[in-house]
């Protein structure tokens, strides 16, 4: 029986002995109403008042009678309200268990912080396109809601280390931190990216002044909700006034670096690995068209045929499909950094561009894993603790055997002075830093398609 149709059923019982027993004790006893209720009352209750005045044997007999149908009736009432609670508890903790479960097994998913607005519309998108994605949401309305959409839901603090570890993010491809507060968001893209050194991450931002802050915490890329409807809205009103074609020169990066290519007969990506394609091409394969359906972040097992479609994303300024990209495949990387965050954040770049990256943190450390491993390429900081950058350069060309390394020195200090000294001491590059990381990957192509090895540190 349903736990509400029981609760029904036990108020029922309730009034329906509170009633007769007033009935019997003004009819039996001759009580006035309100003293009949109050023996009633007392009674099924009982709490040993005694009698407002003495009982018949008549009415005795009535009192024991109504004592055992109150007390049936209480006991009935009890029982349905426990067992309703242990179902809730039970029903919630076995929910909680089969959701754990299920994402323990995924693999290359995505998170989503956040169901609000932009959190809901993107796991609206990622349940159409049957890809698999855990959202994680500390509001227990929402996260019902969610539930009944049949989405896999933890509900707790985005924020926490160990929600992230239980939705997966060592093993997640894709993490998008739709929080409405700027300094959450960052927090989540600065744990993100420490668990997690390879992981996309999209974070959205309603301060322009935040976007710089979230890219330099590990964000690949910051999208603003207000700024994206405003230019959808501009877009729409050109295009009805016939005033669109201005905007071609103006199209985002991101436009210009998405690229449908299709699997056409006779091509030599017929019958191979998603994987295997996306490194030949060194550029990310984020979307599969088979068969007249989508599928967003194919598998990397997938095999192409002909007919197909991959949508491509190329990793920054064209390089993912750069013909200089030839010989980055397992050429060594040297990257030292004192800053953990940046310091991942290269190593990533520059594995996304085909190197095998080897880390530092500080510049003893740094001449020392030089001369062992005599990377194809090193990035050199000016700013490192034990020696600087420029006292790098000096050890490693003092080193014979380290003579053909090229040293790019990577700094943010313009002055001719520290140029002129870096390559003084060595250095074959000098590379500023901007808030475009793509001018150092560039350069260490550009050494690595000379026939040079390259070393580089940067903080």
């Amino acid at each position: 029986m349903p736990s509400l149709q029981r609760i029904h059923i036990s108020l029922l019982m309730g009034f329906t002995v509170i009633i007769a027993g007033t009935s019997g004790y003004v009819l039996l006893e001759g009580y006035s109403v309100g003293d009949a209720l109050y023996m009633t009352v007392i009674t099924i209750t009982t709490v040993g008042y005694g009698e407002i005045r003495p009982l018949s044997e008549v009415g005795r007999g009535f009192t024991i009678i109504l004592i055992f149908a109150g007390f049936g009736a209480i006991a009935f009432a009890a029982q349905t309200v426990i067992e309703d609670l242990m179902e809730k508890v039970l029903t919630n903790t076995s929910r909680e268990r089969s959701m754990k479960k299920l994402i323990s097994k995924l693999n290359s998913h995505h998170i989503i912080c956040g169901y609000g607005r932009v959190g809901s519309a993107a796991a609206e998108r990622f349940h159409k396109a049957g890809s698999p994605f855990v959202l994680i949401e500390k509001n227990p309305e929402m996260c019902k809601a969610a539930q009944e959409k049949g989405y896999l839901v933890i509900a707790g603090d985005s924020t926490s280390d160990e929600t992230l570890v239980t939705a997966g993010i060592k093993k997640a491809q894709g993490l998008l931190a739709s929080l409405p507060s700027d300094p959450d968001n960052l927090f989540i893209v600065l744990t993100a990216r420490e668990f997690n050194p390879t992981l996309h991450i999209i974070a959205r931002s309603d301060d322009p002044s935040s976007e710089k802050k979230l890219l330099r915490g590990g964000a690949d890329k910051v999208i603003s909700p207000f700024v994206a409807a405003g230019k959808e809205i501009a877009d729409n009103l050109l295009e009805t006034s016939g005033s669109d074609g201005a905007l071609d020169d103006a199209a985002e990066p991101l436009t210009k670096a998405l690229q449908w290519i299709d699997v056409s007969a006779g091509s030599t990506m017929i019958g191979e690995s998603v994987g295997k394609v996306s490194k030949d091409m060194r550029c990310e394969v984020i979307g599969l068209r088979s068969n007249g359906k989508d599928v967003l972040s194919p598998e990397a097992e997938a095999r192409l045929k002909s007919g197909d479609s991959i949508l491509v994303i190329k990793g920054f300024a064209g390089i993912a499909n750069s013909e200089e990209c030839t010989g980055a495949e397992h050429k060594k990387v040297v990257i030292v950094d004192d800053n953990p965050v940046t310091l991942r954040l290269y190593s990533r770049l520059l594995q996304r561009a085909g190197f095998i990256p080897i880390t530092a943190v500080n510049g003893l450390e740094a001449v020392d894993v030089i001369i062992r491993e005599k990377p194809e390429a090193a990035v050199i900081d000016f700013m490192l603790p034990v020696l600087s950058g420029i006292e790098v350069c000096k050890e490693v060309r003092g080193v014979d055997t380290c003579s053909d390394v090229k040293l790019i020195l990577f700094t943010g200090d313009d002055q001719p002075e520290t140029q002129r000294r870096a390559m003084e001491a060595g250095a074959d590059y000098f590379v500023l830093k901007t808030p475009e990381s793509s001018e150092l990957i560039e350069t260490v192509i550009k050494a690595i398609s000379e026939g040079t090895s390259v070393c580089g540190i940067a903080s």
